[in-house]
């Protein structure tokens, strides 16, 4: 009993536990709701605060234009607390200099029942708004001057200055009101927004005018502290501005005013100056430019009054986080932290970008590999199978209606299967035998042996047609696995080109932007595009006037000496309209340059040649030269060698490698006929910065080198594309140097000499005893003579294709400015 009454105190504990537990997380959902409530309503205590001093506000002595404006755009933006603020408003009004609360209730209600009369015919917009609180205040004003006692007309013109002032008012507050609550999604406000925001808070201020502490007027250091808040984010201009707006708010609120604007405006320029020194320099300025205003037209109590009012929002500037001022920079164009801002939005859209592209890029290579599983997987059947599935077919159709079934597959299965063997061999090797020349063995044994030969010969065509389309269906299988991983290859490229650019560069920007400007030169932007070593893109703005080319002249070179290596002008790209400025791309200038020529005839002199070329720089700094050849002559060897060669580009200038290229190429030409059709393909990928060339090549006959006097062959032993499916591709790598002459030639030109001659000696020869270094004379010159070579017979279709190496020399020279540093460079991207 004492053990069950123990357990029984154990459980009762154990439950109290787990109530007052469950109480507790209660507890803190209920907390956590009121907290999140709160954060959801953070702004309506503001709200009804601004309400409260805008329906206190009074400009020109007895106008009050600001509730009803308030009130209208609360109502479309807040109308979950409308209620709270048309009675802070009455309130606010109640407190005033020469209260109206009656008056400030009418036009609220009549502004009320106006709205809800739109919204019955679902016409209530806020573009309406200021329309609407105009009608308003002009009826309930008008109705004040027709019942009261004096009617004139300066009583008519007051009540539509103060309809007219609710009007723009509205517009004001429909700007301001998302910006001050921080509800507007864009980065980056308008100068528009910007004043109308000033407006807003001047208003605000007018709310507190006759309000004093200790001597100091709340408007003065109201509007003292919020010039310094704008001059710290913004800089002078941006406090000069706060400062004329707020002194001419206030001054039409209070006529003794008036000197406040210019005292204010002067010392949010000294402030606004004085910005980069911190809060203590930008107060500083504020202090000294309301004290020199104060002791030149005031007497010394209100120097002293001015000066405690100064000192006041100084101390609150420096109580103010320094979180706060760069929220405000943020929105402010031309400011770095709103650049800043910029940059960072741009680098997060980068990331999310590269990032998607790599996962596409996964998906691709994924596929690619599940392609080449499946072909492996069918590939892997065993041969013992197919042979296996010939038999029973074989025998289904000989053997299922013969009386000696049994016999053989049962009794002699393993004799019967070694003579279908036999018969399937002979089948395969295309020695079937006649009805009497078959072996005895066959015919002691079957005695429908002349009937299962040619059902096995039939069963057989049927088979090797099967395998001709199973070849062809994984022929297709390995093009789309070949090309799902040049697309993946190609993807994880630019996700690491976008995840490159998303580098912070403007620090490199700004570095530009001076030293362009130390030369007395005035650019409008700068954007960086790539920094790489040999890859370097920038793009510069300006309006420079035409003819004097300051971009070649005086910004390459300044861009050279900066980074370290030859920077060119890209491109220049007009503006579209006019004021607009003109865009101008600096890239790094290649190390080396190509001059080509190209000469070619059609056999027997026809127009259409079976021979096609390329010379195409495929945008990554390299430079591509290749020839093709189509089989025969005519229309359609043009058409098969032009295929392969403009496939074969497309595909290098996407950024696939180029062993794939070219095996995509292949694949193609194996697919897009069932007839014989090939091409040859001599391809050389020059890279501009460092003269190193990849020669290609794909059954086409040598290329070669002109270096001076010596003559160095090109050559490569493999079938054209578009006959196997399982091609070679032969790369060669050479380093050429400048002056080197790279020649290419189609069959047409290489076989002139015929078999009986060592057709790379007599080429060798023909081309060093050329005297000409010009890549065109020496592709005529070369045609010419294998023309007269031949007694001016056109045998073939001939193309002579001719490449020089340069070393480029830049226009200008790059200079030396004095103090100008060199850039650093960020880390590459891997």
């Amino acid at each position: 009993m004492k053990k069950e009454s123990a357990m029984g105190n154990l459980a009762m504990k154990r439950e109290g536990m787990f109530r007052s537990f469950g109480e507790k997380v209660r507890e803190l959902r209920a907390v956590k709701g009121a907290v999140s409530m709160l954060l959801a309503k953070k702004w309506t205590i503001l709200l009804v605060a601004v309400a409260f001093l805008l329906g206190r506000a009074v400009i020109l002595e007895s106008l009050m234009p600001f509730a009803a404006a308030y009130f209208a755009v609360i109502y479309f933006m807040r109308k979950d607390i409308y209620g709270y603020i048309a009675v802070s408003l009455v309130a606010g009004s109640w407190f005033a200099a020469e209260p109206a609360p009656l008056w400030i209730a009418m036009e609220i209600a009549v502004l009320f029942l106006l709205l809800k009369g739109l919204e019955a015919y679902e016409r209530a917009e806020l573009s309406t708004a200021p329309v609407l609180v105009f009608t308003a205040t002009l009826l309930v004003q008008m109705f004040g001057v027709f019942i009261g006692d004096a009617l004139s007309w300066y009583s008519f013109m007051m009540v539509v200055v103060e309809a007219a002032l609710a009007f723009v008012l509205t517009l004001v507050f429909i700007h301001a009101i998302p910006v001050l609550t921080m509800t507007k999604k864009s980065a980056a406000l308008k100068h528009e927004e910007i004043i109308c925001v000033m407006i807003l808070l001047a208003s605000v201020m007018t709310g507190a005018v006759g309000w004093m502490m200790y001597g100091m007027s709340a408007e003065h250091v109201m509007s003292r502290y919020m010039l310094l808040l704008f001059a710290m984010a913004g800089g002078a201009p941006l406090g000069a501005s706060v400062g004329v707006v707020a002194g001419l708010i206030l001054s039409l609120a209070d006529f003794s005013a008036v000197v406040q604007m210019s005292m204010l405006a002067f010392a949010g320029l000294l402030a606004g100056l004085l910005r980069d020194g911190g809060k203590m320099a930008a107060a500083f300025g504020m202090l000294l430019g309301t004290s020199i205003l104060s002791i030149y037209i005031g007497t010394g109590t209100d120097v002293m009054s001015s000066t405690w009012e100064s000192v006041a929002a100084a101390t609150l500037l420096l109580l103010t986080p320094r979180g706060v001022i760069r929220t405000i920079a943020r929105y402010v164009p031309g400011t770095n932290e709103h650049a800043k801002s910029q940059h960072d939005y741009a680098k997060r859209v980068r990331e999310v970008t590269a990032e998607r592209v790599s996962q596409f890029s996964d998906v691709f290579r994924q596929l690619s590999k599940s392609f080449g599983q499946l072909n492996q997987n069918v590939a892997e059947v065993k041969k013992e199978e197919e042979i296996g599935h010939f038999m029973n077919a074989v025998a289904e159709r000989s053997c299922a209606s013969c009386h000696r079934q049994n016999a053989c597959w049962e009794d002699k299965f393993f004799h019967t299967y070694k003579m279908m063997t036999d018969m399937m061999s002979a089948v395969e090797e295309d020695r079937i035998p006649a009805s009497k020349e078959q072996p005895r063995t066959w015919t002691s044994h079957c005695v429908k042996s002349s009937q299962v030969m040619s059902i096995m010969k039939h069963q057989y065509e049927l088979h090797q047609n099967n395998k001709h389309w199973k070849k062809q269906i994984l022929d297709s299988r390995q093009l789309v696995a070949d090309q799902l991983l040049g697309v993946s290859q190609v993807m994880e490229d630019l996700s690491r080109e976008i995840k490159r650019e998303g580098q912070t560069l403007h620090l490199q920007e700004e570095q530009i932007r001076e030293a362009v400007e130390g030369l007395g030169l005035s650019i409008q932007g700068v954007d960086i595009v790539n920094l790489e070593e040999g890859n370097v893109e920038i793009e510069v703005y300006h309006s420079f006037d035409k003819g004097f080319d300051e971009c070649r002249k005086i910004i390459a070179p300044l861009l050279s000496d900066i980074l370290g290596e030859h920077i060119a002008v890209k491109t220049e790209v007009p503006p579209s309209k006019h004021g607009e400025p003109t865009m101008v791309t600096f890239a790094s200038a290649k190390q080396y340059e190509i001059e080509t020529g190209v000469a070619g005839a059609a056999k027997g002199g026809d127009l259409l040649s079976g021979d096609s070329f390329s010379l195409v720089e495929l945008g990554n700094g390299k430079f591509a030269v290749a020839i093709s050849d189509g089989m025969g002559n005519g229309e359609r060897a043009r058409q098969e060698s032009s295929a392969a060669l403009s496939i074969l580009q497309q595909l290098l200038q996407s950024g696939m490698d180029e062993k794939l290229a070219v095996k995509s190429v292949n694949s193609v030409l194996l697919l897009r006929s069932s007839e014989e059709m090939y091409a040859t393909v001599d391809l050389a990928i020059v890279d501009l910065y460092t003269a190193h060339t990849t020669f290609m090549k794909i059954g086409s006959t040598p290329s070669f080198i002109k270096r001076g006097k010596d003559v160095i062959p090109i050559t490569a032993n493999n079938l054209p594309i578009g006959i196997i499916q399982d091609i070679d591709v032969d790369f060669v790598s050479m380093q050429l140097q400048p002056g080197d002459t790279l020649v290419m030639m189609s069959d047409g030109i290489y076989d002139a000499p015929g078999h009986a001659v060592n057709k790379e000696m007599w080429m060798k020869r023909i081309i060093g005893e050329m005297q000409t270094d010009d890549p065109q004379e020496l592709a005529d010159a070369l045609l010419e003579r294998v023309v007269r070579h031949h007694d001016g017979e056109i045998v073939d279709d001939m193309t002579v294709l001719v490449a020089r190496v340069d070393k480029h020399q830049p226009e200008w020279a790059s200079f030396r400015w004095p103090g100008v540093t060199r850039m650093e460079r960020p880390r590459t991207v891997s």
